[in-house]
């Protein structure tokens, strides 16, 4: 008989950050690491806008500073933008939470760039919660021109 996880027993072991080794392994169950990487990606909401020169992701981001945020561009076309809202420990006597809604720890989205995204020209603002990610477009290459032979006379 195959030994079959609950679900539960991920999550909790997610949790309390159990390291992977100490789990039995099943060949069709996907890692920790890529669910936890699926779920950060999936509450991480974004647009994705194209103008005329450029392409603009714009990801919500509140309560995180500028500096917390990596934007990086891994295997040469793809956007990745990360980062960890960490939990306030504002523990005092007599004040305990009711109620904790708001999403902490990892969050990353990644985004397949277009072939003609310029990835020497980046940039990234963080402004009042808003994260504005713009990539360049490369210019159109220019149509070829045809190549003129001189004929000579014999």
């Amino acid at each position: 008989m195959e030994f079959v996880r609950f679900p539960i027993v991920s999550i909790l072991e997610d949790m309390l950050e159990v390291p992977e080794e100490h789990n039995e392994k099943s060949r069709n169950n996907p890692s920790r690491a890529y669910m936890r990487d699926a779920k950060a990606m999936a509450a991480t909401p974004a647009d994705v806008i194209e103008h005329a020169n450029a392409y603009v992701f714009v990801v919500d981001m509140p309560g995180i500073k500028g500096e917390e945020i990596k934007v990086q561009v891994e295997d040469e076309n793809v956007l990745v933008v990360s980062g960890e809202r960490q939990r306030e420990n504002k523990e005092s006597e007599g004040v305990k939470y009711v109620r904790m809604e708001r999403r902490m720890g990892k969050f990353m989205r990644k985004f397949q760039l277009p072939e003609n995204a310029d990835l020497e020209k980046i940039s990234a603002v963080c402004n009042d919660g808003v994260l504005k990610v713009t990539v360049q477009k490369l210019p159109p290459p220019e149509p070829k021109k045809p190549k003129t032979i001189q004929v000579q006379v014999a």
